[in-house]
């Protein structure tokens, strides 16, 4: 297990971090430096979507190949703790769920962000996650330091685990962009107004002066999305292997001798924000975990509806798998 290099995180890079380039594995080109007219440094990331973008980003939703992840698995994430993880710790290992849906969000004082996972929370609980037929969970990921994200967590109410990734190495390597663009107002908002989120995220800064961690949310250019890691093989049966004694593995979930002790996964469902609040609306994430029922409906029906109706994101998930064993289940349940 790596252990930080320092309070904020920002240089906690793991080996193959220093070696590979931050690249969007095919999503967006390589991130290299160029010089423009006037002598400036810039990267191909600013190039095709500027700081100052006005309109949605470049982007898609191709789902990211297993050489990027291959990529990436090193790369280190930061607990509330200040502890480090291997990235691929989060959706594989030990103790860790087959299913994990990664929601990757933007800067820790982002009033969308949080009203979305308070509408996350409040639709998808860990409860009805552990009663699906196949293991599944979800992990927050932002992209400011370690040290807020108590702070984030006692604003939000959010449920499930959450970790920094300040140098966003990340968020470059899956193909998540920048823009300062608000987009069309999705259901998830619950009708909270732009001067609403703003002065809710200045309030949350005015209280971090004293702890000198004001300017430490992470940049607020930076926006997200939404990856779902599900087994490779597409199985429901969950393997069998023989255990492998506990001094043979380390807190990863990887033995002494190099032996993989855990299934493969893959992505098998993604989306990436264009905007500042595009995160995938609550009915689309439940339909992709399995999950019965849209969620909370939300205030505005308009919205509420377009919500139902749409989807953002791109991939099958194990979901419909899921569905026709209950179905198949409750139908040899009731034969006589």
């Amino acid at each position: 297990m790596a252990t930080p290099s320092n309070s904020d995180g920002a240089n906690a890079l793991s080996a193959s971090e220093k070696q590979t380039g931050p690249v969007s594995g095919g999503i967006v080109e390589a991130a290299t430096e160029k010089t423009d007219g006037i002598g400036q440094i810039s990267t191909d990331d600013e190039i095709v979507n500027p700081p100052d973008f006005k309109g949605e980003v470049e982007t898609n939703n191709e789902i990211p190949s297993t050489q990027v992840l291959k990529r990436i698995e090193d790369y280190t994430v930061i607990d509330h703790i200040g502890k480090t993880h291997p990235f691929k710790s989060l959706y594989s290992g030990r103790n860790v769920a087959r299913r994990i849906l990664v929601i990757f969000i933007r800067h820790f004082f982002c009033g969308n962000c949080q009203e979305y996972l308070r509408t996350v929370a409040s639709s998808i609980t860990p409860e009805a996650l552990l009663g699906l037929p196949v293991s599944t969970f979800i992990v927050v990921v932002g992209c400011g330091s370690h040290k807020l994200i108590d702070s984030y967590v006692k604003e939000t109410g959010c449920p499930f685990p959450v970790y920094a990734d300040p140098t966003r190495r990340l968020y470059q390597e899956l193909g998540m962009v920048s823009t300062l663009h608000l987009g069309e107002r999705p259901a998830y908002m619950q009708n909270k107004t732009v001067v609403h989120t703003v002065m809710s995220g200045i309030r949350q800064g005015l209280k971090q002066v004293t702890t000198g961690l004001v300017t430490k949310m992470g940049d607020q250019r930076q926006v997200g999305g939404e990856f779902l890691f599900e087994p490779a093989s597409r199985t429901l049966e969950t393997p069998i292997s023989s255990p492998l004694p506990d001094d043979d593995d380390d807190d990863e979930g990887q033995s002494s001798s190099g032996r993989s002790a855990v299934e493969e996964k893959c992505v098998t469902w993604c989306h990436r924000m264009r905007t500042t609040r595009d995160h995938a609306e609550i009915p689309e994430l439940m339909e992709i975990l399995g999950l019965d029922g849209d969620g909370e409906p939300a205030r505005d029906l308009k919205r509420w509806r377009k919500a139902l109706a749409a989807r953002k994101g791109t991939g099958l998930s194990m979901a419909s798998q899921m569905v026709r064993r209950s179905v198949d289940t409750a139908k040899t349940a009731g034969s006589p």
